[in-house]
């Protein structure tokens, strides 16, 4: 299966290959596509929220916000992409004999194992922090969209906790050490953010 396929196969269709006996998608494409519900939920409440005589105020930040969202959708649909790219390249090169010539991007591919799931964690956290500006600023009926969009990108963060995990072992021991400690870091700031977002969002409930 081509891997930018990920950006065009309907629910259902994803649904079942991530179900299926195959090695992609797997549970790096399911959080990439987890952050990109995320972002677009964002953007529902955001978009509800344009034109909105008692959010005048707010407009010019709002339409900002709606690009910005727009963007971070599909950068995790890529990060989704991405994950299958890199997993699949570690399985297909894992199974080679030793001393097969193909094996010497083994190391490369298991970086990339590690660090897409970093990137698409980083780029949650930016999103938690983004709504967490939001909370103030959109529909006040959309609240519970915008603390679901929040509980989302936070299961994105969780997720990517996991999918960098399993491959430190592959990495060189400095290299694991920094990629474990900013994962860390990540996952705090994302279980704050949320934690933020979501008080913000029943607020006056």
């Amino acid at each position: 299966m081509s891997q930018s396929s990920f950006r065009t196969m309907s629910v259902a269709e994803f649904v079942d290959a991530s179900g299926a006996k195959s090695p992609t998608p797997g549970g790096g494409s399911v959080a990439g596509v987890v952050g990109a519900l995320a972002a677009a939920l964002a953007r529902m409440a955001v978009n509800y929220s344009i034109g909105r005589k008692s959010l005048a105020e707010h407009q010019p930040a709002l339409e900002d916000a709606e690009r910005r969202l727009r963007r971070a959708a599909a950068m995790m649909l890529e990060f989704a992409d991405e994950d299958a790219q890199a997993y699949g390249t570690v399985n297909e090169l894992s199974r080679l004999p030793e001393g097969h010539p193909d094996r010497a991007g083994l190391d490369a591919a298991r970086l990339a194992s590690a660090h897409v799931p970093l990137s698409l964690a980083a780029t949650s956290v930016e999103l938690l922090r983004h709504f967490r500006s939001l909370a103030g600023t959109t529909n006040p009926h959309l609240r519970s969209d915008l603390a679901i969009a929040a509980v989302l990108a936070r299961a994105a963060v969780e997720a990517s906790h996991w999918n960098v995990a399993v491959n430190l072992p592959s990495l060189e021991p400095a290299v694991a050490a920094t990629t474990q400690s900013t994962m860390m870091s990540l996952l705090a700031a994302s279980r704050d953010l949320s934690r933020d977002v979501e008080a913000a969002c029943q607020a006056g409930w």
